[in-house]
């Protein structure tokens, strides 16, 4: 089968790999549509995963083809969405329900072949069915849908909060329709590409500006949210936290990135500094406001390359070119 392999750091090709065969608990997808995230990019530059040559893509969906001799919650023909996480269920953080912290923690596409390919393997634990209405191709954006309710069950987000998002890529407009549901007073974007701007004005917000110092809150924000992983919008937001609010580090940042904190005003503002690191028992939440409608795909993807294109897809989202771009085998 085709599929894309990072074989070296800062270079992948697409190239003819072994068919997958499944394990008795595993199932052989046929790959409709796989989305491209920064982590496909930190996994290029050398970081995440623990070894290369790898077929990345953990954000997919597609139709079972295959199962193994001891499957009976899918067959073939089901369409569904895959939740990459891979956890050991035994290590100190999986047995106190943190298993995104697992000490072993894998992820389909980063320790193992992943779905930017024309099929591809996965746990049948990992594999939700998708309701007729639901077009497999857009299913992709489960994956990140469910990072973002995630980031929200570290909020425990109350009614009225003003929000402050930093980016409005993929992932900082998924915030954004999550806050609009639950219950923000308001909700502003920053970001500085006007494109991106202009999305975030179309999906609905209260202030959209290229800097906070454009919108109009001196006080602050009750919830600040980093989708960026950008230094710099990091350190603009922790000074954006009114008090008593909440700063919540959601964008991957590279492992050199370094901000600054005020220790004295993060004591006597009674402010919390927080992260949200991938997927934690919110796929099958994600996979149902999917299928409610929370996002609407056409929206969110604004390109669908071939497989055959992913080098240059990737190209693409480094650049900043777009929203989500999904590879279609």
């Amino acid at each position: 089968m085709k599929a894309a392999v990072i074989e070296s750091v800062g270079r992948a090709v697409v190239a003819e790999v072994p068919d997958p065969t499944p394990g008795p608990r595993e199932v052989v997808v046929e790959v409709a549509a796989c989305g491209l995230c920064g982590t496909d990019l930190h996994i290029l530059q050398g970081e995440f995963a623990p070894e290369l040559p790898i077929v990345p893509g953990h954000e997919f969906a597609g139709e079972v083809v295959a199962v193994g001799t001891q499957v009976t919650e899918v067959a073939p023909g089901d369409q569904v969405a895959v939740d990459p996480s891979l956890y050991c269920y035994e290590c100190r953080y999986c047995r106190n329900g943190h298993n995104n912290l697992c000490e072993r923690w894998a992820a389909i596409g980063v320790t193992a072949a992943g779905g930017a390919a024309q099929y591809a393997l996965a746990p049948v634990a990992n594999c939700v069915k998708l309701p007729e209405h639901v077009r497999t191709a857009d299913a992709a954006l489960v994956e990140p849908l469910s990072c973002a309710v995630r980031g929200y069950d570290i909020l425990q987000n109350r009614l009225g909060a003003h929000v402050l998002i930093y980016g409005s890529g993929t992932m900082g407009l998924m915030m954004l329709e999550l806050a609009k549901r639950t219950g923000a007073a308001s909700v502003d974007v920053v970001d500085l590409n006007p494109g991106r701007l202009e999305t975030a004005r179309q999906l609905g917000v209260s202030g959209a500006a290229v800097g906070a110092d454009e919108l109009d809150r001196p006080q602050g924000w009750d919830v600040v949210i980093d989708a960026t992983g950008n230094a710099a919008a990091i350190q603009d937001g922790l000074d954006r936290v009114a008090k008593a609010g909440t700063f919540l580090q959601f964008g991957v940042a590279d492992y050199a990135t370094r901000v600054s904190i005020d220790p004295y005003r993060i004591y006597n503002q009674e402010i919390t500094i927080t992260g949200s690191m991938a997927v934690l028992h919110s796929y099958e939440r994600a996979a149902e406001l999917f299928a409610s409608g929370v996002l609407d795909p056409d929206v969110f993807i604004s390109d669908r390359l071939p497989l055959e294109q992913y080098p240059q897809a990737l190209n693409q989202f480094a650049s900043g070119i777009g929203r989500k771009i999904v590879v279609t085998p």
